[in-house]
């Protein structure tokens, strides 16, 4: 980006989501000793995504600790870690095995806060992809925002780019609750845009606030994960035909940021929801049902729209995947769709 002679341009470079995740869990082991990173081929292979590239050779095995394939297994381990004072940050190769260690993130992690009447926290981070990658069938493509959203005790966060990566894991880290971070792998290796505030070590992203990643007028669309990115392609086709999305990112899936949505449509008047996961139950259909209850049904002119996935198991063929997926296309017909066009 060009500045004006006169003012430098601010520093800002380009960093993957895979380069942000790295950032924040190597500034976060080496500030606080409590921090240690667990899951199948974390240390020595560098991770299956190469998150964790490099940590283990700087910060050995205590730090850094492969383990086998028994989620239930390491996930109950770093509870128990997290319950005796430290602060580990567990992964799942996929979300959908988080499934295998789910007695551990619900009725271990998430309720002990509460049912120790606030005397045991439980500090730990459950990370790793979540939601459809590209052609790897129904039991590796599922989103899991609605079904951990649900759990009181859990924080929930989903990141897009890479200063939402970095920030949000930093801020999970740091928390004394249970934070389950919801990655993408399609989104590992996208570079962002990344400020030099961003990159530095202090930098943390609040959970529980979202950002409104493009001003509008007309109709809001609120997402999060990958699709925050379909959004505002979507945004930028309309424009052209008149049509100005404010686009939000919702970052936070519990708490939910529901006065930054609720502002937003008292703005707009129109609210098109847009996620990866399956329709029923979803996020999109607690945003709805959370703007009905509020101030700022009175302000609608038309019904909120949801964009969803298919639902339907994710198929493995890759034309039958894309019509799962929410696509571009799809959001400029639910957007033309609620303001009548």
């Amino acid at each position: 980006r060009s500045g004006s002679p006169l003012s430098p341009p601010a520093a800002v470079s380009q960093v993957t989501v895979r380069d942000a995740l790295n950032q924040a869990l190597d500034e976060e082991l080496e500030r606080d000793e409590r921090v240690f990173l667990l899951g199948e081929e974390v240390a020595q292979y560098d991770g299956a995504y190469k998150i964790s590239r490099g940590l283990w050779k700087k910060y050995g095995d205590k730090r850094v600790m492969d383990t086998p394939i028994s989620e239930m297994g390491f996930a109950g381990i770093a509870v128990g870690a997290a319950m005796a004072g430290l602060r580990p940050v567990c992964e799942f190769m996929t979300f959908n095995f988080s499934m295998q260690a789910i007695d551990q993130v619900i009725n271990s992690a998430a309720k002990t806060c509460y049912m120790s009447a606030g005397s045991i926290p439980v500090p730990i981070v459950f990370r790793g992809p979540n939601g459809a990658s590209a052609g790897v069938a129904a039991q590796h493509s599922q989103c899991f925002a609605a079904w951990y959203g649900h759990c009181p005790g859990l924080k929930v966060v989903s990141p897009w780019s890479s200063e939402d990566a970095k920030g949000l894991l930093k801020a999970s880290i740091r928390d004394d609750n249970p934070v389950v971070v919801l990655e993408n792998e399609l989104l590992y290796g996208v570079p962002f845009e990344m400020s030099e505030q961003a990159q530095s070590k202090e930098f943390v992203v609040p959970i529980g606030k979202a950002k409104i990643e493009k001003q509008g007028t007309h109709v809001t669309l609120v997402a999060h994960s990958r699709p925050v990115g379909h959004c505002l392609e979507a945004a930028a086709v309309l424009s052209k035909e008149g049509v100005e999305c404010e686009v939000i990112n919702l970052r936070t899936i519990r708490p939910l940021d529901i006065e930054t949505v609720e502002a937003s449509v008292v703005k707009t008047n129109h609210l098109v929801t847009v996620e990866g996961g399956w329709p029923q139950f979803g996020v999109g259909a607690e945003i709805c049902a959370r703007i009905m209850e509020g101030p700022a049904f009175n302000y609608l002119d038309a019904p909120a729209v949801r964009v969803t996935g298919a639902d339907v198991p994710m198929p493995y063929a890759k034309i039958l995947e894309d019509n799962c997926i929410p696509q571009v296309k799809d959001i400029v017909f639910a957007v033309k769709k609620t303001l009548n066009i």
